[in-house]
């Protein structure tokens, strides 16, 4: 069973798909939550429900030359973190004590929700520039770290 994946490259796999039904023309971002090896919620990045997708409308971001990781009051986007948690809450599903997976690391703002939801451990696959960010999950000792999805093995970041 040498090609089985471990439990790490199993949610990091299952985020990647996730982000693959993301509308954002910029990047495809997908979220797990899980809780003892079990998917409690899963989310990626996009408008909102019942809001035309960038592909309708044409990304706003790229028109007044915002880059990445700036401004993120200017976008039509939900980041996948933010639906995984929304969709846990819409359906009465507890995530505190939890973990999440996600293809990119979590931007400031997201880290203040994923705080104050109580996720306890974060794992990455592709680190983000947001030492904001990264001061905020420390203070609050959350651990986060970047899983080799072709390995599994991890790599503490936080």
């Amino acid at each position: 069973m040498e090609n089985r994946p471990s439990w790490h490259q199993y949610f990091m796999e299952m985020a990647y798909l996730a982000g693959k039904r993301s509308t954002c023309l910029r990047r495809h971002v997908g979220a797990i939550i899980v809780k003892d090896n079990q998917i409690l919620s899963t989310g990626y990045n996009g408008a909102p429900k019942h809001i035309r997708h960038c592909a309708i409308t044409g990304c706003l971001r790229d028109q007044l030359n915002v880059p990445s990781g700036e401004r993120h009051e200017l976008c039509r986007g939900v980041h996948a973190e933010q639906n995984a948690v929304i969709q846990a809450a819409i359906n009465g599903t507890s995530i505190r004590g939890a973990s999440l997976y996600c293809t990119n690391q979590p931007c400031v703002i997201c880290s203040k929700i994923l705080i104050n939801a109580e996720i306890k451990t974060i794992y990455i696959s592709e680190p983000y520039e947001d030492k904001l960010a990264q001061e905020l999950l420390a203070e609050a000792e959350v651990e986060m770290n970047i899983v080799d999805i072709d390995t599994g093995i991890l790599k503490k970041l936080l």
